[in-house]
């Protein structure tokens, strides 16, 4: 265990000392893989001391302990609290603790206060005392949680897969005569298939042919192995995401890889959002004004959580194919003078609406309806669901 540290920057008088108990505590944690800085504030945003803790449960009770010692603990904003805060983060909120999350410091902050841990965690309780960050973290332990793990695992598969068919394609691009030109006519699947059966001489590998066909069977097995590995993730998330959310698969174009990366993005207590305007912005899918001068307009927002923008892009591109009402509504805005881009920019933000009625109302037949003077915001019919392939960007 590391040692503990403590310094003092506020020295407090014997009257303070006494009414210590009294005084309301604002904490701020930089968190670590190994330790946690905490920095605490009085009332009047004075920092009382600061010291370090193991990332360990008795380091979590330690650190929890030194803070309350200070007086009433009101809150405390904890950076990090998806990797390195996440068991500190489990610990207060078990133990009933108000906690914020807070982003890292701005460069401008840290070029005139420099970096450091007892820095970093001045700052984080600073943002929390203030109101600065009111993001309140996700918990832990949950079905949500268990989906997210097995999600991570299957984009890994999904994108070495990928890598390995990218590979594949560009060996027989630079292949010898003959093996490439028996090669180049195969699509993806049956190039696959060719080359993890072939069973070249391996005592010839300094032959560049016999090396390519022996390079190509261990990318086309590999891509094999990893279409087994997604297969088998696709069993266990499947029916996982239809048991925590049914409303949200039973909605048009959601099928079950874009319903657990929207379960995974809003977390085990979607309550935490407090409106769908933040769950738009959580996703990316809130506009942003554009304006200037004579110019009145709204842009696509880049930033929030780019994967649960990407998949309220499948769910626009798959409601533009097979909706009726969505692909009347792209020609009425057509007609208007938007572009496409803008057009999407719309759609994503009215289907995040639809979605975070779904997270808060998870069984189907307490979703209300979403009623609006508009036709684009209402609901959409289910039946016209279609189900879209893996994709890991957001292709806007």
């Amino acid at each position: 265990m590391p040692t503990m540290t403590y310094s003092t920057a506020t020295q407090l008088t014997p009257s303070e000392q006494t009414h210590q108990a009294h005084h309301e505590v604002t904490g701020g944690v930089d968190t670590h893989k190994d330790t946690h800085t905490v920095a605490a504030l009085d009332a009047s945003g004075r920092l009382l001391g600061h010291r370090e803790f193991a990332a360990t449960p008795a380091g979590y009770a330690g650190l929890l302990g030194w803070l309350r010692g200070f007086g009433q603990l009101v809150r405390v904003g904890i950076e990090g609290t998806g990797v390195y805060g996440a068991g500190l983060a489990g610990y207060l909120q078990g133990v009933g603790v108000e906690l914020v999350e807070v982003d890292r410091p701005d460069r401008k902050t840290r070029r005139w206060q420099g970096k450091s841990d007892p820095v970093d965690a001045e700052a984080a309780a600073r943002a929390a005392q203030s109101g600065r960050a009111t993001g309140i973290p996700k918990t832990r332990g949950g079905q949500v949680d268990a989906l997210r793990a097995l999600r991570t695992t299957r984009r890994s598969a999904v994108a070495a897969r990928a890598e390995a068919q990218t590979r594949m394609k560009a060996l027989v691009v630079t292949a010898p005569d003959p093996v490439r030109t028996a090669l180049r006519g195969l699509g993806d699947r049956q190039l696959v298939e060719h080359c993890a059966t072939r069973r070249p001489d391996r005592a010839a590998a300094g032959d560049p042919a016999t090396a390519t066909v022996l390079a190509l069977r261990a990318l086309a097995r590999r891509h094999q192995q990893l279409t087994a590995e997604i297969d088998e993730f696709d069993t266990l998330i499947g029916p996982l995401v239809a048991a925590i959310n049914p409303a949200l698969v039973a909605l048009s174009g959601v099928g079950a890889d874009v319903a657990g990366q929207l379960l995974v993005t809003d977390g085990d207590n979607p309550h935490r959002l407090r409106s769908e305007a933040a769950f738009a912005m959580l996703c990316g899918a809130a506009p942003l004004p554009a304006s200037s001068g004579r110019t009145h307009r709204h842009r696509l927002n880049r930033g929030g959580d780019r994967q649960a923008n990407a998949a309220l892009y499948r769910i626009v591109l798959c409601r533009l194919r097979w909706d009726p009402r969505t692909r009347a509504y792209a020609q009425r805005r057509t007609a208007e003078g938007m572009s496409k881009p803008e057009i999407i920019r719309c759609l994503k933000r009215y289907i995040a609406r639809e979605i975070y009625t779904a997270l808060l109302n998870p069984r189907p037949s307490s979703v209300p309806a979403i009623t609006s003077t508009a036709p684009e915001e209402s609901t959409w019919s289910a039946r016209s669901a279609a189900r879209t392939n893996d994709v890991d960007t957001d292709k806007r």
